[in-house]
């Protein structure tokens, strides 16, 4: 199935695939995507699929399916607090580019290397490349899992919740807050998602653990940064400090490789 798959021109299928999904997406009753969000999310969609085959695309749409799914926990509950995501949890072009930016960036750079775009020499440094881009796509979305994740559970079942700087007890929904069931929650998620980029073949076993891992650092950071910075700034919006999370997540996956590398060698 995969090598039909493959075989057939890559624009075309992920025109045509990613036409009747979002398609579907727009006319099902409970919207998980804006009009203008859905079009952005047609166009990603189609990057990913052109640079990374169907097995990148499954990547990102556990991510979308299972963060969507998230984000409705308890919705009822978190809207009459006023702790719910906007929308109802549809999200618009600001939350696509928030959670994936880093992952596109990681795949486009895949895209170049195997289109000849990108010349490398000897062959080993364009593996070595290669293989460092998959692990940090996989990260960036194992990162805003677990983020995701973490905060939904945690809004919605965080019996106690502190603020990750101090420590001390804050209400649910606080930027910064930490929670044990949303932070157990969001390991579950991280380590869901990376067994699903190993089980497509873009990282081994031990980049599962890097990935996990650099979730768990990233997700740690970016509430440190919602507890210390994003109050002080109009600019660190939760889509930018999404960017920041993916970005500090890929790269820590990228770091701990290198770094076991370079320790075995």
């Amino acid at each position: 199935m995969s090598s039909l798959i493959d075989s057939v021109n890559p624009w075309l299928v992920a025109v045509g695939l990613n036409t009747i999904l979002l398609g579907l997406a727009g006319i099902a009753p409970k919207k998980l995507l804006t009009p203008a969000g859905l079009f952005h999310a047609w166009f990603l969609a189609i990057l990913i699929w052109v640079t990374l085959g169907w097995q990148g695309y499954v990547v990102v749409m556990f991510y979308f399916l299972v963060g969507s799914g998230v984000t409705r926990i308890g919705m009822a509950q978190k809207e009459a607090e006023g702790i719910a995501e906007k929308r109802s949890g549809a999200r618009g072009p600001e939350n696509v580019w928030g959670s994936a930016l880093t992952g596109a960036l990681c795949a486009l750079g895949v895209g170049l290397i195997n289109s000849g775009f990108i010349v490398l020499s000897p062959q080993f440094l364009v593996s070595n490349l290669q293989s460092l881009l998959l692990l940090g796509y996989v990260a960036s979305f194992s990162t805003k899992l677990a983020d995701t994740t973490a905060s939904e559970v945690g809004k919605a079942y965080g019996k106690s919740t502190f603020l990750i700087t101090t420590l001390q007890p804050v209400p649910r929904g606080t930027e910064g807050a930490v929670s044990l069931e949303g932070t157990l929650a969001g390991i579950v998620a991280s380590v869901a998602i990376a067994f699903v980029g190993w089980a497509v073949g873009l990282i081994d076993l031990l980049g599962v653990a890097w990935c996990v891992l650099a979730a768990f650092i990233a997700t740690n950071i970016e509430s440190v940064i919602g507890a210390t910075l994003q109050s002080k700034y109009t600019w660190l919006t939760n889509e930018v400090v999404n960017i920041f999370n993916t970005l500090i997540g890929a790269i820590a996956a990228v770091l701990l490789s290198w770094t076991w590398i370079s320790i075995i060698k």
